[in-house]
């Protein structure tokens, strides 16, 4: 916990503090706004989630693993409840949730990164895939297959990557990488916020109607220059400058708005709106990281790439 970090820590604080003041003058106001009450719902959830990931942060980096590996397990039991599937798919998800989930964090843990990075792409599928043929039902065979496989490197892969940035070596930043780590999940809840935000007080065209009918082109380049400005005074708690870090907020913004998309197109083939309700005011755990899922990875290795040995 460094004098950087615990001041971002009150910063964030504040921020809460100001969300539940203003949402309880709103609520005096006009107690029977469902949209009011929908809004101080998501504050109490987020109170929540910010002392969860802290709390996880102070006790350590296996801590946190275990509280992305939970989050991974709740979004991956969400999409395969929401996705048909058969008495003959039983070993493919076994593998999904017993084997690919705890062996990708377990690899995360002992920071075997070599594996970690091609586990799930290459031998998981392979196994689930081997699975699904093993079972000789042909009824919907590829769509099951793919449904499965889709879900576990979405809820799994993508999202383990954003813990996995504590295994990172980057010089001068030894012992921070829970502050890079903060500092992503930060910037892909923020960017979310921000783009509802822009595109309610300003949206006026719609990025992809079809698929999101609320998320609009305003929103996005709005929100997404509010959450750089954001990511560059953030600077102080990772290993950028302010201009690194605030093209690295472009880069997640960019990254997490297309993968927002592509699963709301997901939740529009499967006829869902929400993934679930274990997140009041949120929707489900899916719901919270499916920005986060896709733009993990993409963090991950760019900062591999450009900033370790």
């Amino acid at each position: 916990m460094t004098p950087q970090f615990l001041l971002t820590g009150r910063i964030l604080l504040a921020i809460l503090v100001a969300a539940s003041l203003t949402g309880f003058v709103l609520k005096l106001k006009n107690p029977a706004s469902d949209t009011i009450h929908n809004l101080n719902a998501r504050i109490k959830a987020w109170w929540v989630m910010v002392f969860v990931l802290f709390s996880a942060f102070v006790l350590g980096p296996y801590a946190t693993i275990v509280v992305f590996g939970f989050a991974s397990l709740m979004a991956l039991r969400e999409f395969l409840t929401l996705t048909p599937t058969r008495k003959s798919d039983y070993w493919p998800l076994f593998i999904a949730f017993f084997i690919a989930l705890p062996v990708q964090y377990w690899l995360l843990a002992i920071k075997w990164y070599g594996l970690f990075s091609i586990m799930i792409p290459v031998y998981i599928f392979f196994l689930i895939s081997a699975a699904s043929a093993m079972s000789q039902d042909t009824d919907d065979f590829l769509s099951r297959n793919a449904r499965i496989i889709f879900a576990v490197m979405i809820c799994v892969y993508g999202v383990s990557h954003a813990p996995a940035l504590l295994m990172l070596e980057i010089p001068n930043f030894e012992g921070h990488n829970a502050q890079l780590l903060f500092f992503f999940t930060f910037i892909v809840q923020i960017s979310d916020v921000l783009q509802y935000v822009f595109g309610k007080l300003f949206g006026k065209h719609k990025m992809a109607p079809k698929l999101s009918p609320a998320k609009t082109w305003e929103g996005l380049i709005g929100g997404g220059l509010a959450t750089m400005l954001i990511g560059g005074t953030l600077a102080f708690v990772t290993p950028f400058n302010a201009y690194e870090a605030a093209g690295m907020s472009a880069l997640i913004v960019i990254c997490g708005a297309l993968g927002g998309l592509v699963m709301s197109g997901v939740k529009r083939s499967l006829g869902a709106k929400d993934w679930g309700t274990g997140i009041a005011g949120h929707g489900g755990y899916m719901d919270r990281l499916d920005s986060l899922g896709f733009a993990a990875p993409v963090f991950f290795h760019i900062v591999r790439w450009h900033w370790t040995p």
